[in-house]
C-alpha cells in the first residue's frame, strides 16, 4: 500500500527541507489539497528538487480552471472532490497518469457512479475534505467494501485521520494507497511513521479499537452456501465465482458449520485417487476453522493470528451462536 504525504500539515519545517526528508526515507507521493492557483508555486518548488509523483487533491467548483496548470507542471494523479456540478461525461487533464472522483460518506455511489466509471481510482475522504486533524470515520470501512464490490476494476485512495492501526484495516480491505498527514508529520521522525504505516500494528491494547463488525467483509460478498445445497460441483463453482479461495458452509439457520478451502479439496480428492465416484463433499468440510466474534477487537484479532502456528488467508467472524456474520479477508495483507 503506498503512502501519500500531505505536505501542508507539516507547519514547521521550509517545503525544500521536508521534501527531500520524505525523498530520503522513500516517500511514494506527495499530496495537496488545491483550492485555488497558488499550490503551482509550491508545485513547482518540488519539481526543481524532486521527481516524486503529485498527487493533486481538488476541491473547487470548477475543477476544469486548473487543468492547463495541470498540464504546464506535469501533475501525475489528480483528484476532483465531487460535486453536483460535475457531470458524467467529466474529462481527463491532459498527461496527468491516473485521474479519481473524490467522495465522502454522503456522497450515493449510485448518484457518483457513472463519474467513477470513467475514473481510474475514487479518493475515499473518511473526514472533511481539506481539514487536516479530524478523526476518522469508520463507518468509511464499510464504504470501502461496498466500492470495491461495485468497482472492481478501479483502485482506492483514502484520506482523513489516519494511523498505524486505521492503516493495517485498510491494507485489510485493499486500499491502493493512502494520505497520512498528522499522523506522519507530527511524530518525532518521519522514518518511524512511515515504517509504522506499512507494519502490523502493536498487540498492545487500543483505546476504542475497533471490532470485527466494523470492518469485516459481510455474508453478502462472501462465498457462502447451505449444507443442504452442498455438492462437490456448487463447491467448486462458488469458489470459482467469488475466488478467494473457499466456500463458508452455514445450517439453515445461518449457523456456521465450517469451511470448504482448495486444500480441503485437494485433501479430498487425493485421498480418493483410485476412486473419483466415492468423493463425498462432507468429508472435505472443515468443521473446526479459526473464528473470531464480532464483538472481538482488532487487538483480539493481532493475538489471535500471532498465536498461530499456521498461516490463515481467511478469518469467519461469528456472532452468537455461532451465526455466520462475515470474514476477514487476510489475503490482502500479501499486496505490495
Amino acid at each position: 500500500m503506498k503512502i501519500s504525504a500531505s505536505i501542508y500539515s507539516n507547519k514547521e519545517k521550509d517545503l525544500e527541507t521536508l521534501v527531500r526528508e520524505l525523498d530520503a526515507h522513500g516517500i511514494d507521493m506527495f499530496h495537496i489539497d488545491c483550492f485555488d492557483d497558488s499550490v503551482f508555486k509550491d508545485i513547482a518548488r518540488i519539481r526543481a528538487i524532486s521527481k516524486t509523483s503529485i498527487d493533486l487533491h481538488i476541491i473547487h467548483p470548477h475543477p476544469e480552471s486548473f487543468f492547463t496548470l495541470i498540464d504546464q507542471y506535469k501533475v501525475d494523479f489528480v483528484s476532483v472532490q465531487y460535486n453536483p456540478e460535475i457531470k458524467g461525461d467529466f474529462f481527463r487533464p491532459n498527461g496527468v497518469t491516473l485521474w479519481g472522483l473524490a467522495i465522502t460518506l454522503k456522497d450515493s455511489l449510485a448518484v457518483v457512479g457513472s463519474i467513477l466509471q470513467r475514473a481510474d481510482f475514487a479518493l475515499i475522504m473518511a473526514s472533511e475534505p481539506g481539514v487536516s486533524g479530524k478523526p476518522f470515520d469508520k463507518a468509511n470501512f464499510q464504504r470501502i467494501t461496498d466500492f470495491k464490490q461495485q468497482f472492481p476494476q478501479k483502485k482506492v485512495q483514502v484520506d482523513g485521520g489516519v494511523n498505524d492501526r486505521i492503516a493495517f484495516v485498510l491494507r485489510l480491505l485493499g486500499v491502493n494507497s493512502i494520505v497520512s498527514g498528522n499522523y506522519l508529520m507530527k511524530g518525532e521522525y518521519l522514518g518511524v511513521g512511515m515504517l509504522n504505516l506499512h507494519k502490523t500494528p502493536s498487540l498492545q491494547e487500543a483505546e476504542n479499537d475497533f471490532k470485527m463488525g466494523d470492518f469485516m467483509t459481510p455474508c453478502q460478498y462472501l462465498p457462502v452456501l447451505t449444507e443442504s445445497d452442498l455438492t462437490i460441483k456448487t463447491a467448486l463453482e462458488t469458489i470459482e465465482k467469488f475466488r478467494m479461495g473457499f466456500v463458508l458452509v452455514n445450517d439453515a439457520a445461518g449457523k456456521l458449520k465450517g469451511v470448504i478451502s482448495n486444500a480441503d479439496i485437494r485433501r479430498g480428492f487425493l485421498n480418493k485417487l483410485n476412486d473419483l465416484n466415492a468423493v463425498e463433499v462432507s468429508t472435505m468440510i472443515n468443521r473446526a476453522p479459526v473464528v473470531i466474534g464480532e464483538d472481538e477487537t482488532l487487538t483480539d484479532m493481532l493475538h489471535l493470528l500471532n498465536n498461530l502456528n499456521f498461516i490463515i488467508l481467511f478469518l469467519p467472524v461469528v456472532g452468537r451462536d455461532n451465526q455466520l456474520k462475515g470474514a476477514v479477508l487476510l489475503n490482502n495483507l500479501t499486496r505490495v
